[in-house]
């Protein structure tokens, strides 16, 4: 297939061009590197021997995009592109809105304009909220406690309600948890520009001597150490997981969560990557981050069902891949 991704030199979405192309198909990066860079198509040629096409275009822009879809004709569209961190959506939420529900928005029009009919979309158990875990995938979504969540939820509604009237275009929404780790060559990784905002490029910053201290943001959540507990999977597992969510996209509308169903600490992560790499990580404790929860990990058991899929990589192996990332790219 001819695949456009949206976002495809970030973080999650460089890793799954690799696995496309791994996987035989072709690759279109729509991504205007707002929180990327575009050494990273470099990276992925040294990786996979193949160059994908590249536009820096945000997906906001129609007329621009449109000229895309003009371009070439897809087969299917995998949407990584929006902004993505919990607590700076608080701070900043009109462009959370607008930014990621217009990009969502566009791509829909588009692709029912020129009859792409596999849309496979970059959700986020965000859209759970705080309710009982294991989070499946029929429970109601609550994402009443930033607006980031709110993003995806009504992502996921315009797209289920396009699919409801559009029988030809077939949606795949894949609710992923706490992405970490990095491509084994140590060519791609997170490398977010500024103060990270998730945990794990935080203490490879901090590892790296980039950052002083990791901040641990509250240590008096219902947790067995107090620390909020989330269910981190290895970015390659996340991205196997795209390319068989689009090559296996027969439904209207498909959800998946993609996880490892176990859920670890903050505390629990610190101590493993210590571990792996045989480095000590200052921390100190401060008060709570706005929008967070004490618990998220996955009932991932659908997605192995239906896609053949499960996480197969170690918390240790996440944390000696993010960390050859980070000795890798020291610039």
């Amino acid at each position: 297939m001819n695949i456009l991704v949206s976002g495809g030199t970030g973080y999650i979405g460089s890793h799954t061009v690799v696995e496309l192309i791994a996987a035989g198909h072709s690759v279109v990066i729509v991504d205007n590197l707002v929180n990327s860079n575009e050494e990273t198509i470099d990276k992925i040629f040294k990786i996979s021997g193949v160059k994908p096409i590249f536009y820096k275009v945000d997906c906001t822009d129609h007329i621009k995009l449109e000229a895309i879809f003009k371009l070439h004709q897809f087969d299917g569209i995998i949407h990584f592109a929006g902004l993505k961190a919990v607590g700076e959506s608080v701070s900043i939420p009109l462009a959370y809105y607008y930014n990621n529900l217009v990009s969502t928005i566009n791509l829909s029009q588009l692709a029912i304009k020129y009859g792409v009919n596999k849309f496979v979309f970059s959700s986020s158990a965000t859209v759970y909220g705080d309710q009982k875990v294991p989070f499946s995938e029929d429970m109601e979504l609550l994402p009443t406690t930033n607006p980031y969540g709110e993003t995806k939820a009504m992502s996921e509604r315009i797209l289920k309600d396009t699919a409801q009237v559009n029988k030809d275009f077939k949606v795949s929404i894949l609710r992923y948890f706490n992405p970490v780790g990095a491509h084994s060559s140590g060519l791609i990784g997170e490398q977010p520009n500024g103060i990270p905002n998730n945990l794990m490029p935080y203490i490879q910053k901090v590892a790296n001597k980039k950052l002083p201290i990791l901040s641990i943001y509250g240590n008096d959540y219902d947790t067995p150490d107090g620390t909020g507990v989330r269910d981190y999977i290895h970015v390659v597992d996340l991205a196997k997981g795209h390319v068989l969510a689009i090559e296996k996209l027969l439904d209207s509308v498909e959800v998946y969560n993609l996880g490892t169903g176990i859920g670890v600490s903050v505390l629990e992560l610190l101590t493993a990557f210590e571990k792996a790499n045989k480095i000590e990580i200052p921390y100190k404790i401060v008060g709570r981050r706005p929008g967070d929860i004490s618990n998220s990990y996955a009932d991932a058991t659908k997605a192995y069902d239906k896609l053949g899929w499960k996480a197969e990589k170690t918390i240790l192996d996440m944390c000696k891949d993010t960390w050859k990332f980070e000795k890798s790219n020291k610039a």
